[in-house]
């Protein structure tokens, strides 16, 4: 029997520069200590679409693709709580390297929670 596997497609991602751009001129930003959210709530949207910033200021190209794969696998993970029609821009600060996955994943459910965008959990 295949087990059910969640997967976070590129279907559900920001892309376009005009999206993150829109996120940030419309949007709400809730800051932490290794994260930015940036929240739009898309109308007419159905399910919340997802992008992540890792700036050269982190370093070098491995340590900016394991923050984002880290981010990335925390949207993953709680996508099915995340409510519909939202736009979340996570964007990774300076401390976000030197952090484990359970900081950044104890801090990113932290913002989410201020802004709302959490449903009942999975």
């Amino acid at each position: 029997m295949p087990t059910k596997r969640f997967t976070f497609p590129k279907s559900r991602r920001l892309t376009q520069s005009a999206e993150f751009a829109q996120v940030k001129k419309n949007g709400r930003v809730y800051r932490g200590r290794s994260v930015l959210l940036s929240i739009l709530r898309a109308n007419g949207a159905t399910r919340f679409r997802a992008g992540f910033i890792t700036s050269r200021a982190l370093g070098s190209a491995v340590a900016r693709n394991r923050v984002r794969r880290r981010l990335r696998e925390i949207v993953r993970k709680h996508q099915c709580e995340i409510v519909d029609g939202t736009w979340i821009v996570t964007i990774a600060r300076a401390n976000a390297v030197g952090a484990t996955y359970q900081e950044l994943d104890v801090e990113w459910l932290r913002l989410a929670k201020r802004a709302s965008i959490l449903a009942t959990p999975c």
